[in-house]
């Protein structure tokens, strides 16, 4: 760790997708690198809600920022993602047509596609369409298929970035809240210094990822050009039962008032409803709310009746970053040797390594000089927590060489001891009960907690003390600490 009042080259604020990945794409190169987050954890803001869609970039405004950073980071985190062991389905999505004006829309949606350089979507009559998604409900008279939308995990996503980052050499400091800014100004000045709520933290160059923080952070900089406006989105979660009901990720076809409701399958066996699309001015409103619940269920009983049906395991709500424009909003100061990267969409989680690329080069164009490193570590290896691939409780061979892998913990999500142990000595370790959850899925099935709960929470704190524990023992006395256990 570098001592306080050292000069790093660069200092990355937020530490969500974009900032994860950026601090991943500077650890490619010879530069000091902080990575500053506000809260406890990775990917706890913006990143850690949303419909977790891996997009092609098919309905995005051509000829934007966001439309070339989508094509490019879909490719990006596709490859990333069978490297790093990021669960990815590829699902398809079909735009369902329910009037005849959305119908008469398809063709020009199809043809935006293609102006996109995607050229896979077909249209489709409403036989063709009930073949295959026989649930849907009556009344549907077309849609237009885009065979390769996928679906994959944003929390696994954000901390293998994120871990990538801390093993290429990049410093990761959580809890870290950027309260005042001294700017660089002039030719002479050496660097901004950042005083932050765990003291000053100087750099060359300055990244504001903030995300819904993006516009607070910009004004410390003396800027006064935009505004972040709160997007609560909220979403029901139905339970693994109602997966069978679902094939493709169902989308509607946007109108004037944006892309609308859409049914989803998730990578960890569930199907989503949302989200919905609520201006607000508070930015930490994250609850649900009675209204937006009974919306979403209104929209569900037209879309797919019999998904009413099914249990609902959780609801949830995120906010996304609305900045009253249709593109990205990523602009370098070269005076100040500053970058904004504000009015990220949902479509961040698709193009975040993109951006990483796109703002690493803004960086280079104004004054900082890379030199790629000769050697890299490998990609982290990440823990499956996607339905569709094998996890550790099916996994014989692994049980045989690590009971702790056998031993369910819960039993809703079958999450095992050795996952919430490996969890605990991982790169980026979680710091609380929700980064258990984020890591491994632990809590998240339909008791939410109500009986694993005590459980989890005693072998979490049993692994981490472990885990402190062995980590002093490597430095002072390697080879004397046994691996973490069960608690007593």
């Amino acid at each position: 760790m570098n001592a306080a009042g050292d000069l790093f080259d660069v200092a990355v604020i937020g530490a969500g997708l974009v900032g994860s990945a950026l601090a991943r794409e500077l650890g490619g190169f010879d530069c000091r690198v902080v990575l500053l987050e506000a809260r406890g954890d990775v990917g706890d803001g913006i990143s850690k809600a949303n419909t977790a869609i891996l997009h092609t970039g098919f309905d995005a405004k051509p000829g934007t920022l966001e439309a070339t950073l989508v094509r490019r980071g879909y490719r990006l985190l596709r490859d990333y993602a069978a490297s790093t062991a990021i669960p990815v389905e590829r699902t398809g999505a079909i735009l369902v047509a329910w009037t005849e004006e959305e119908r008469d829309a398809l063709p020009a949606l199809q043809a935006k596609a293609e102006q996109n350089g995607y050229d896979r979507c077909e249209r489709i009559d409403a036989e063709e369409l009930y073949r295959r998604e026989p649930d849907l409900g009556p009344g549907a008279l077309a849609g237009l298929t885009v065979p390769d939308e996928s679906i994959t995990c944003t929390w696994t996503t954000t901390l293998a970035l994120a871990s990538d980052a801390v093993n290429r050499g990049i410093e990761l400091r959580r809890g870290t809240t950027v309260e005042r800014v001294e700017p660089r100004t002039g030719a002479a000045a050496e660097c901004t210094v950042l005083h932050t709520s765990r003291g000053a933290v100087r750099a060359r160059y300055v990244v504001n990822a903030a995300g819904l923080g993006s516009d607070v952070v910009d004004r410390l900089f003396g800027h006064d050009r935009f505004a972040v406006t709160p997007r609560r989105g909220e979403l029901i979660v139905y339970d693994k039962y109602a997966r069978r009901l679902v094939r493709h990720i169902l989308l509607p076809v946007p109108g004037r008032l944006g892309k609308g409701v859409l049914v989803s399958p998730t990578i960890y066996g569930n199907v989503i409803l949302g989200p919905t699309a609520e201006d607000l001015d508070d930015k930490g409103a994250t609850a649900n709310s009675e209204a937006g619940l009974a919306f979403l269920q209104e929209k569900g009983r037209r879309i797919m009746p019999a998904l009413l049906d099914e249990e609902i395991t959780a609801s949830y709500a995120g906010l996304r970053a609305g900045i009253g424009q249709e593109d990205y909003l990523i602009r370098a100061d070269a005076e100040q040797r500053y970058v904004l990267v504000g009015g990220i969409r949902s479509t961040g989680l698709t193009a975040s390594m993109a951006i990483a690329e796109h703002v690493r080069a803004l960086l280079q164009d104004i004054g900082l000089l890379l030199a790629p490193k000769t050697t890299l570590p490998a990609p982290v290896r990440m823990p499956n927590l996607g339905e569709a691939f094998v996890r550790p409780y099916q996994d014989a061979a692994r049980i045989a060489a690590d009971p702790a892998y056998g031993h369910v913990v819960c039993f809703c999500e079958r999450v095992t001891e050795g996952e919430i142990r490996d969890a605990c000595a991982s790169v980026i370790p979680p710091c609380d009960l929700r980064g258990v959850q984020r890591r491994t899925r632990a809590m998240n099935g339909r008791c939410q907690a109500f009986y694993c709960g005590a459980d989890v929470q005693a072998l979490f704190e049993h692994c981490r003390d472990a885990s402190s524990l062995k980590d002093i023992a490597s430095r002072e006395q390697p080879a004397t600490l046994a691996p973490a256990g069960r608690p007593a």
